[in-house]
């Protein structure tokens, strides 16, 4: 796309292009205060007419940078507020998670900033987060992933619109709405409209990867070729285009080389044998997003041990992350998550009617149920939830899950098939059949553990709230 078209117009484009926003629903903006961010909360704002979308700015500061952290949070909450926009401003403490997860700071930072996102776009009734990551960015995740050793899939680097899911299973959309532009191009912008972003002291920091890739590497690789970034974009560009036909022939082979079976998944060895190996390698990757949700922790390694173990006699065993395992038979191999892991959720057999108020005790759960004004819903957990009582009634049975059934997650608009939440939420698919399933009146309102329906939940003219509450005996 051309320079010479507006910033805000080619930007316009993109979002359409790629379907990026959703219109009529509200649209959180991650704000950092860095001149990026500013570009794209400034950009969306002039084109949110078009859009048809309401804008809300999102800003966490991670507790990390004492002072100057603090000074960007009253940097973006005078900017939002300069342009009219609602923003969420809050404070969580990195390091400590950091400690309590054993991740790297990097990690850590990215898991809170997206976990406080989500919760920004779901207290607001919205289902996508735009972020302000650019060409420059695309450029340098692409060089980092080759440099702790990638397939296609790094290749590819960050795709305008992709998902985030979150421990409790919420999906978050993650657009990526400046990734047609260039960080010289935001900082021009920003001068352009009389803006002075905050800058990151971090991002001078030696240790850190990208920060070597974006100061060492990338001023090295344009000594040898100029336009390194546009042809590490054009790469990822073509990865892209060859990855979607590649995730279409491996979708053609489930049921036939590979099957799901109620311990994990199954590889016929013969049929596998026979693939070329860039789709053994996709199917693999397949097999285990079908199980674990996503791919994180994930790495070549892993697959490539794989490989190894499947072509080799009956018998082989390796380990795999998320408790996982392989072994191979004479026929086939089998993806399955290791017996000795321990389920949140006792064997649910049968359909148990609930007393309504009282207390329920069944299958190793003593469920408490209760009656109560709205003043008083809240606190809830996993194991916690309040519904309109008006909506739900007092028929209410637990049940375990049932083929081809649905409902409608709280915060979606339509109702999802029962197996791709669970899919999409992470629940180890041994841990499936024993979910408990609140039902009232054949329709479910809690797949416990996960998510109430968005139809039980509790709204303003909601007059009585009905409180459930599952304890393990």
């Amino acid at each position: 796309m051309s320079r010479r078209q507006p910033l805000p117009r080619r930007i316009l484009s993109f979002i359409r292009t790629h379907d990026l926003v959703r219109a009529r629903k509200p649209l959180v903006v991650g704000v950092s205060g860095w001149p990026d961010s500013v570009c794209l909360l400034h950009v969306l704002s002039s084109i949110k007419r078009p859009l048809g979308v309401k804008l809300h700015a999102a800003h966490l500061n991670h507790l990390l940078r004492g002072a100057e952290s603090d000074a960007d949070a009253d940097y973006v909450a005078r900017l939002a507020s300069g342009l009219g926009i609602p923003a969420t401003i809050e404070r969580r403490d990195v390091k400590a998670y950091r400690r309590e997860h054993r991740l790297t700071l990097e990690e850590a930072a990215r898991a809170v900033r997206y976990t406080f996102f989500a919760e920004v776009a779901r207290s607001i009734g919205g289902d996508t987060v735009a972020v302000g990551h650019t060409a420059d960015d695309q450029a340098e995740t692409i060089l980092m992933h080759i440099i702790r050793g990638t397939g296609l899939t790094g290749l590819r680097g960050m795709q305008p619109l992709s998902s985030w899911y979150l421990p409790d299973g919420t999906e978050m959309r993650l657009a990526r709405p400046l990734l047609v532009i260039d960080r010289e191009e935001t900082e021009s912008y920003c001068a352009a409209e009389g803006f002075s972003p905050r800058s990151d002291s971090s991002n001078r920091l030696p240790n850190q990867l990208r920060n070597k890739v974006r100061s060492q590497l990338i001023p090295l690789l344009q000594s040898y070729n100029p336009d390194i970034k546009e042809a590490l974009l054009r790469t990822a560009r073509a990865v892209a285009a060859d990855l979607d036909y590649i995730d279409e022939e491996v979708s053609g082979l489930w049921g036939t080389v590979a099957r799901e079976r109620p311990d994990g998944i199954s590889i016929d060895r013969k049929g596998f044998s026979s693939l070329p190996m860039s789709l053994q390698r996709h199917l693999i990757r397949a097999a285990l997003r079908k199980i674990l949700g996503e791919l994180q922790d994930i790495e070549s390694v892993h697959i490539e041990n794989i490989l190894k173990a499947i072509a080799k006699p009956a018998g082989k065993r390796i380990s795999l992350p998320h408790n996982l395992s392989f072994h191979t038979d004479y026929d086939h191999g089998l993806i399955a998550v290791n017996g000795a892991m321990a389920s949140p959720f006792p064997v649910l057999e049968g359909e148990y009617r609930l007393n309504v108020p009282g207390e329920t005790e069944f299958s190793g759960w003593c469920v408490r149920s209760s009656i109560i004004d709205q003043h008083e819903a809240g606190n809830e957990s996993k194991l916690r939830a309040c519904f309109d009582f008006d909506v739900v009634g007092d028929r209410l049975t637990v049940r375990g899950r049932r083929r081809g059934e649905r409902f409608q997650p709280l915060g979606m608009e339509s109702l999802k098939k029962l197996q791709d939440f669970m899919v999409d939420a992470r629940i180890p698919r041994y841990w499936r059949d024993n979910v408990p399933l609140v039902c009232s009146t054949g329709h479910i309102i809690w797949v416990v553990g996960s998510r109430i329906d968005q139809r039980a939940r509790v709204t303003p003219s909601t007059r009585r709230v009905l409180r459930l509450e599952f304890e393990r005996r």
